[in-house]
């Protein structure tokens, strides 16, 4: 019996939680996050044999996740909606019902995309900047940038929010 399938059993045991926590933020629904997360999966058994380094398993399955998800949107149109960012969490989480942090994944949808995606890999999947530059084939340099720039406009959106808050109970 080899030892691919239980090698290949234990990465897709320890890294899918986190898989789907990026594909839901993603896809913005269940269903479709579990699809990305198999296809993912199913494309990473194809091509194991092209992973050179155990320690860069992290990385090598989101650029799988990320370019499975191009390929969903290349297959079919599907129609474009606002999808109210409180639902793109884990739907289990304790810490979702919670008023600010549906607040600040508001304020991240808010974000261009070039800044939103490379902070959600931070954020949500706990990323290095190297392992965010190599997903989304950018320099390091470029991935800090992005999420400097992203941590920014958060914190003027909140300064404003505040402000507003301020100003209307004077």
């Amino acid at each position: 019996m080899s030892e691919v399938p239980l090698v290949f059993d234990e990465l897709a045991r320890e890294h899918s939680p986190m898989l789907y926590r990026y594909a839901y933020w993603l896809a913005g629904n269940k269903a479709d996050a579990e699809d990305l997360v198999q296809e993912t999966l199913l494309r990473a058994w194809k091509n194991l044999s092209s992973l050179r380094e155990a320690g860069a398993v992290k990385g090598w399955l989101i650029i799988i996740l990320r370019r499975e998800n191009a390929r969903r949107f290349s297959r079919k149109q599907h129609p474009i909606v606002d999808v109210p960012l409180e639902i793109l969490a884990d739907p289990d989480s304790e810490s979702d019902r919670d008023e600010q942090v549906i607040e600040l994944r508001k304020a991240i949808g808010n974000l261009a995309e070039n800044y939103r995606e490379p902070l959600a890999m931070q954020i949500i999947l706990g990323m290095t900047l190297d392992e965010i530059g190599e997903a989304m084939d950018l320099p390091q340099n470029t991935v800090a940038t992005r999420c400097a720039r992203a941590r920014k406009q958060l914190m003027e959106f909140f300064e404003q929010q505040a402000n507003i808050t301020e100003g209307a109970s004077r």
